[in-house]
């Protein structure tokens, strides 16, 4: 691909992920980020969320849950923020099943479902993609997609995958990949990505 398609890429694609924008939300300080360490007890996994518009069919945001030595979300320029939650460069902490569901729920609405690609790997790649997460910093708005498929590609088993800056184009990828669970959330509310007594219900 020419420079000058991949930058006319670059610019459609930030038209297209409205849903995908700059998070200008400060960094927790390292002890919030520590202290809300969460570890699951579930087998390591990875899970991709992508949010799919219901009319058009089109990615809206992509987003990756990390299940190693700590639960995290990698939410590069999400916009699912919450002051009760530690976020330092995209990284969502403490991420309860509770918090998953909140996430979850707030993203799948009238406009978009939230299709869940679970991914079950070993715990060094689970930590290999929570190292490279951590690494990783805030994401500019509109390259959610390829910021994950960038870190995907650096894990021991992905190598296959390569980067995009469409969510639905990555969730293609990782369909064909084995092993991966895929279900779909679809709710009817009509609220914005931040509904906060939503959130708060399912995640107490």
């Amino acid at each position: 691909m020419s420079i000058a398609k991949g930058i006319a890429a670059g610019l459609a694609a930030l038209l297209l992920l409205g849903a995908c924008g700059a998070d200008n939300n400060p960094d927790s300080p390292p002890q919030e980020v520590a202290a809300a360490a969460f570890r699951s007890a579930a087998p390591p996994s990875l899970t991709i969320f992508t949010m799919v518009n219901n009319r058009t069919g089109d990615g809206g945001h992509t987003s990756l849950l990390i299940n190693g030595s700590q639960q995290v979300i990698f939410d590069p320029a999400g916009s699912f923020r919450d002051d009760r939650l530690a976020e330092r460069g995209d990284v969502l902490f403490g991420m309860t099943p509770g918090w998953v569901q909140a996430y979850k729920s707030a993203h799948a609405r009238a406009a978009f479902h939230v299709v869940e690609q679970k991914i079950p790997v070993t715990g060094a790649q689970a930590e290999q993609a929570l190292q490279l997460a951590l690494a990783n910093g805030s994401v500019p708005g509109g390259f959610c997609a390829s910021s994950i498929g960038r870190i995907l590609r650096q894990i021991d088993g992905f190598q296959s995958i390569d980067s995009t800056f469409f969510p639905v184009r990555l969730m293609e990828q990782i369909e064909t990949l084995p092993n991966v669970t895929t279900t779909r959330l679809y709710e009817n509310d009509s609220g914005q990505v931040i509904d906060a007594l939503r959130a708060s219900q399912l995640a107490q």
